[in-house]
């Protein structure tokens, strides 16, 4: 609470401080020191009309991210980028760099693997948007999930003709046909490759099955043409 309020822009006499939490000034002056030993920059003005406040840019770089949250921070940069768009993007180079430094190598790399398994396809057609129900958020976790640790997902997917069929699959690539998400995978139940629409996924859940990841030319014409690009951008 006093650090929140440090944070503001106005500055705070120890006398006002104490008298707002209703404390005496000594316990204010030591919560200050205490506060300045964990680390905050506790910044003080003398003479008359002084007061102390916390420095206004403290917090900026000391957001703690899970890695899973930081490599879907780093994989939906990777997409803006592929994607070009002008407006707003101009730091998402810097904010990738950052990150990736706050890496180890080994995470590095895995990050990489990941991105190089992201495909961007032209725009899906006015005709498939219209059709698009974004998927539960606990069913997109696992598919998450299934997709970064590589492993075998038992599925529900509604087909285009409204049946509703039972899969296993090994979602192998991810294919981005903004705003549509696809996954390209092995289909156990027909003993060859697929590729599925993620909105069309109607349950899901991990088998605890790992697989083995296969090339991109494994999915032959399900995934190639001129309009897909892989993620496979480095950092710098």
């Amino acid at each position: 609470m006093l650090a929140v309020q440090l944070k503001q822009d106005v500055l705070c006499t120890t006398k006002e401080l104490a008298k707002q939490h209703g404390v005496s000034e000594r316990t204010i002056t030591r919560d200050l020191l205490l506060m300045r030993d964990q680390g905050l920059p506790i910044e003080a003005d003398r003479g008359r009309g002084g007061g102390v406040r916390l420095d206004r840019n403290w917090g900026v770089g000391r957001l703690n991210l899970s890695y899973a949250e930081a490599v879907d921070l780093l994989i939906s940069i990777a997409v803006a980028e592929q994607m070009q768009s002008p407006l707003f993007l101009a730091n998402l180079g810097s904010v990738r760099r950052q990150l990736v430094a706050s890496f180890s190598p080994e995470k590095r790399r895995k990050v990489e693997d990941l991105k190089s398994r992201i495909l961007i396809g032209v725009t899906a057609s006015a005709y498939v948007q219209a059709d698009v129900t974004p998927p539960p958020k606990r069913l997109v976790q696992t598919l998450h999930q299934a997709f970064i640790d590589r492993e075998t997902l038992a599925i529900g997917y509604k087909r285009e003709d409204g049946e509703l069929t039972d899969r296993q699959i090994d979602p192998h690539y991810l294919l981005l046909k903004y705003p549509v998400w696809y996954v390209a995978a092995f289909d156990h139940l027909r003993g060859s490759t697929r590729v599925f629409r993620c909105d069309r996924l109607q349950r899901a859940a991990l088998t605890g099955q790992g697989f083995a990841l296969w090339p991109k030319d494994r999915f032959g014409d399900q995934l190639d043409g001129e309009d897909l690009a892989i993620l496979t951008r480095k950092a710098d």
